[in-house]
């Protein structure tokens, strides 16, 4: 039963993280590469088989914990906060530039009826189609 529940969380956290990774603004995409890093560490201590009742490598003793899983999450936890913090700044210094948190630095597309990004009224009564 804990194996069915670990496994639905993995899939969830990967699930959301794709999901938020495949949105239009950085924030979301930020928060969807560090949910799929979560799935990605739970993953590697399922695959590591981590057993509590066997002792580290240190002692006698006929079977030893593996620490290659947990030396693999620990990496990939130092790597993913870097990697988190150098996004968010990368993301801010972007919005600064370009005005917009789009991840490609598109402006947000304006309504057809009301162009309000250009500040022009295309509207028959408007002082640009009188002359």
């Amino acid at each position: 039963m804990i194996e069915l529940a670990f496994s639905a969380l993995i899939g969830v956290l990967t699930a959301t993280g794709i999901y938020l990774v495949l949105r239009a603004q950085t924030f979301p995409v930020v928060l969807g590469v560090t949910l799929l890093s979560y799935g990605v560490n739970l993953f590697f201590f399922a695959m590591g088989r981590m057993s509590s009742d066997a002792p580290a490598v240190i002692g006698q003793a006929t079977q030893h914990a593996d620490p290659l899983p947990q030396a693999l999450v620990l990496t990939a936890i130092v790597i993913a906060f870097a990697m988190t913090a150098f996004v968010i700044v990368l993301a801010l210094r972007a919005r600064m530039e370009l005005g917009n948190d789009h991840v490609d630095g598109s402006p947000i597309i304006p309504d057809i009826n009301t162009n309000t990004e250009s500040g022009h009224n295309h509207s028959p009564t408007s002082k640009d189609n009188q002359a």
